[in-house]
Order: structure tokens, then C-alpha cells, then sequence
């Protein structure tokens, strides 16, 4: 391959084990697009499959029939021990995606829930292929939760189910890192109510009132607006001024404090998204143009510490911590940054990196490729295979460029980071393991989780069931400090919590067999 040694220098002298990503590919059909067919998720996994099987420049049959190694994102419809497919699902995701494209992989992966999965799972099986455990590999995922919408009150709905004999390394759902019994009684059972309590936890540390920090947040926003407004697989594809994401309105209501919803992440989509990775070897051998070889330079994979065990509730260290060793291994600094996209299915997401990598909200290099989750939407687990897609061709078409994706899962739970460049390197080890536990021998926050007395609110949130309030509330007992969970439906208290600014408010808390409450 004459062309490897003039466009690459010293390319050659690589391990032919180094992992390239050679072909990315999405799909997206919305409801109200004229060309709608009403994919299931398998039907869109496989569309995006083949646009990257198309997009690595080799034979897409050939390269189809040398995938040794399939894995999957989960979708909604399974990611929980009681989630329903009401149109039906697949009993082996990732087979019946493989068998779609004639792949007949000799190993299938079906990921744990988190948004972390899509690069955590690009950043494992690259390791596998340096290693010799794989050769060729696609990783995929997908979600149909606007066509399960549209069809839930229509007849005739359509039938997605299908079984697929064969081999699944089934991981399981994993939810137990994120939610346990005593989160679950008091309220944190969905994420905006969860995501909440972290953003006014990062609230109180700006010193800003509730209303100059939401719009910071739309400021912060704004910008992805655009973005998503010249993607053509955006869920919505629309550019908004800030004014319109910070305004409640009919549309624009209320849904957890102090998330407007234009502000939470949209996950009512049709998208699909696939990489495709191989040994350097392998890609010579199947004919993959070199010109289509993007390296992963820097990567790492790190999990905070559990929700009420942190000391600061505003901010996930770990994250930055990720991100900071994925540059370390990459050897290079932020400022050789010239693409993010970093997780955005809330602001405090961004803001935990801004703030803890000095990255300004507005740096002119923008903080998505693709729009991000409440404009671009997200399929699920998958939304950053998008932004690993988006990367990977923004790498190419500026060769030598760095390119960082940053996927977060859970509650600011774990965080997975890609560096990515078309300049040839070898493949390096990250210090995650190492990193992870010091991360686990930290300090922790004191936790009653039966909690009477007077106390301090530290941080709070309001949930809103069909026009039901109910405040949760994370506070801190006079007596010791130590942190406790109560809700509230006390009215002078919602009123508080909706109207006011609560942090650092004194209250009383009383311990119920059925949990504590909160009370002015």
C-alpha cells in the first residue's frame, strides 16, 4: 500500500495488532419525515451498521464476513429488569443486528446500561484487539422510543419481535451502581429529579441565584442549538436563543427544578449509530484506505463514588480525572483539543468538565459535534457512538488534528473518555485502574439515612407527577453534619423550593419507617 507510506510517516513501523477505527455510520428517521418507515431498533442498529461498513472504503461483504466480534448498547426496552417493549423486542439485540448484515461474529457483547458504554466499549475492545482477543469488531446501538410512542395509541401497531439462536455475554443491567432502596423511597427514580440535586449542588458553589444560574445554563446551551439545527440526524433539529431555551412556557414547562424542558436531555428518537474498529493488519488485508485509519490516542474509563457518599455533590472528579489521564496517554494538553463533545444530557455535565479542565462554557471550539442530547437527541446508552461518528470524520477531514469524545453514565457515575487522530501511534495502556482506586480510598460524606432534628438544606430538587409536587431534598443534620435524603410535600416548603432559594435554608427532618421528611 504505496499510499501508507507517503501519507503516513513511519506508519509502517507500528505493531500491526494497533486498533484503527476505519468506518462510523448513523441513521435517524423522524415521525414526521416523509420518508418515515417506522424502523425498531434493530432495523436502525443495521442501517447505521452498513453506512459504516460502506464507510470503511473496502468491500462492505468481505468486511462483513471478517467481524469476529460484535457488541451492543442497550436501548430503552431493555434496560431494566421491568422495562416493557410494547411493540416488541429482539431475545439477542446484537445477533439479530449482525444477522441483518450478514456478519456471523464468534463473539456477542451486550453492554450495561450507562451512557458511558459506546467509547467504554471502544476503549475495551481496542485493548482486545492489541491483545489478539479480536480482529475485527463492530460496535452499534440504537433506540425507537418515538415510533413505540407514535404507535402506542394506533392500531395494527407493528411486531419487532424476533429470536436469534447464538451466543450473548449478556452483562447485565448494572442499574445497581446507580440506585439503591434508600434513593428509590424518597424519590430518585428518573433522571431530571436526579440530575437536579447535582445542578443546585454545583449552584451553590457559583454563589448564583436561581434565576441568573438558569441562564447561565441556557448560555451554556444556546450554542448546541445551532448545531443541531445543520445535523440531519438531529431529533430536533431547531435553533434556539436563549431566551426561548430559559422561558417556561406551555411548551416549555417545568420538569424538575431547575430544569426547563429544553434543557433536559431528549431521548423520544429513532437513531441509530455503529463503529467499526480492526487491527491495523486486518485493515491492510481487507483493503481499508489508510486515508480512513483513525487512531485512539488517548483513552480512560472511571467511576465516581456513589451518589451520597460524595463530599461535593456539584462536581464528579472523576471525570475530569478521566479526562485528564486519556490527554496524559495521548501526551498531549486541553489546548491541542481542536473537537469535543462532552456528554450533555444536562448542563452540569458540561459545567463538571468546564470547571474542572478551565474550558470556557463559550470556547470558540464548541463543546458538541453533534447538538447534543436535548437538541440532537439520545438513542438511550448510545447518544456518544454519534459523537465518536462526528469526531471520527471531522478527524479525517483534518488530518493530524485531535479529536476528544467524553461519555458519561448513571448520575455522574462513570465517565469514559476517547482521544482521536489520524496520525499514527501505538497503542498505549491507560492508569485507570490505578486512578480508580484512589478514587475509591477518598473521603466520603457522613450519611444518616434516618435522620431526625434540625438541619441545613445542602442541595434540592422538585419532581412533578402529573401535578403532584414532591421535594426532595438533600440537607445536613445540625448535630453532626452528616448528610441525609428527605421529600417533602409540605406547602410552605414546595413553595420555598419552586420560588425561592432554598440552599443553606434551615429545616426540620423526621424519620418515617417509610423514610424522612422534611418540614420549615
Amino acid at each position: 500500500m504505496q499510499g501508507e507510506a507517503v501519507s503516513r510517516s513511519g506508519a509502517r513501523d507500528l505493531d500491526p495488532r494497533t486498533p484503527v477505527v476505519v468506518g462510523v455510520g448513523q441513521a435517524a428517521e423522524r415521525i414526521d419525515d416523509p420518508y418515515y418507515r417506522g424502523m425498531s431498533a434493530v432495523d436502525l442498529a443495521a442501517a447505521a451498521s452498513r453506512a459504516a461498513l460502506e464507510d470503511c472504503g473496502a468491500d462492505p461483504d468481505g468486511v462483513a464476513a471478517a467481524i469476529d466480534t460484535v457488541a451492543g448498547v442497550r436501548q430503552f426496552e431493555i434496560s431494566g429488569p421491568h422495562a416493557r417493549a410494547p411493540l416488541g423486542r429482539s431475545n439477542n439485540y446484537p445477533r439479530s443486528v449482525a444477522q441483518r448484515i450478514a456478519a456471523d461474529p464468534a463473539r456477542a457483547i451486550l453492554e450495561t446500561v450507562g451512557g458511558q458504554g459506546p467509547q467504554h466499549l471502544i476503549n475495551e475492545l481496542a485493548a482486545d484487539i492489541v491483545a489478539g482477543r479480536a480482529d475485527v469488531v463492530l460496535i452499534f446501538g440504537s433506540d425507537a422510543t418515538s415510533t413505540t410512542r407514535y404507535f402506542a395509541t394506533r392500531d395494527n401497531p407493528p411486531d419487532f419481535t424476533e429470536t436469534v439462536d447464538g451466543q450473548l455475554e449478556d452483562r447485565g443491567h448494572g442499574l445497581e451502581e446507580f440506585i439503591d432502596p434508600y434513593t428509590v423511597i424518597h424519590g430518585l427514580v428518573d433522571a431530571p429529579t436526579q440530575y437536579g440535586l447535582l445542578e443546585n449542588a454545583r449552584r451553590a458553589s457559583t454563589g448564583l441565584g436561581p434565576a441568573e444560574y438558569l441562564r447561565t445554563m441556557g448560555e451554556l446551551f444556546a450554542p448546541f442549538t445551532t448545531v443541531a439545527a445543520g445535523n440531519p440526524f438531529a431529533a430536533s433539529p431547531v435553533e434556539r436563543s436563549v431566551e426561548e431555551l430559559i422561558t417556561i412556557t406551555d411548551s416549555n414547562r417545568m420538569i424538575a427544578e431547575p430544569y426547563p424542558r429544553l434543557l433536559v436531555a431528549r431521548d423520544q428518537v429513532n437513531q441509530g449509530a455503529a463503529a467499526l474498529l480492526m487491527s491495523r493488519e486486518a485493515a491492510r488485508r481487507l483493503g481499508v484506505p489508510v486515508e480512513n485509519w483513525v487512531y485512539l490516542h488517548g483513552h480512560a474509563d472511571l467511576r465516581e463514588q456513589s451518589l451520597l457518599d460524595r463530599p461535593d455533590l456539584g462536581h464528579a472528579p472523576s471525570a475530569v480525572m478521566a479526562v485528564r489521564e486519556a490527554l496524559a496517554v495521548a501526551g498531549i494538553g486541553v489546548d491541542d483539543i481542536a473537537t469535543f463533545d462532552l456528554y450533555s444530557c444536562f448542563p452540569v455535565a458540561v459545567f463538571n468538565i468546564c470547571d474542572g479542565m478551565g474550558i470556557a462554557p463559550d470556547d470558540p471550539r464548541g463543546l458538541t459535534l453533534t447538538g447534543g442530547l436535548p437538541f440532537f437527541g439520545g438513542a438511550g446508552n448510545n447518544y456518544s457512538m454519534h459523537a465518536v461518528a462526528e469526531t471520527v470524520i471531522r478527524m479525517r477531514s483534518a488530518p493530524g488534528q485531535f479529536g476528544l469524545v467524553g461519555a458519561n453514565g448513571g448520575i455522574m457515575s462513570k465517565y469514559s473518555v476517547g482521544v482521536y487522530s489520524t496520525t499514527p501511534v501505538e497503542w498505549k495502556p491507560d492508569r485507570s485502574a490505578e486512578l480508580q482506586k484512589q478514587i475509591d480510598a477518598g473521603p466520603t460524606a457522613p450519611l444518616s439515612k434516618r435522620a431526625d432534628g434540625l438541619a441545613t438544606i445542602e442541595t434540592y430538587t422538585v419532581r412533578r407527577d402529573a401535578g403532584r409536587l414532591t421535594g426532595i431534598i438533600v440537607g445536613r443534620r445540625d448535630a453532626d453534619a452528616s448528610r441525609f435524603l428527605a421529600s417533602t410535600e409540605d406547602a410552605e416548603l414546595i413553595a420555598l423550593l419552586t420560588d425561592g432559594d432554598p440552599l443553606g435554608h434551615p429545616v426540620s427532618v423526621r424519620a418515617f419507617d417509610y423514610g424522612n421528611r422534611c418540614f420549615l
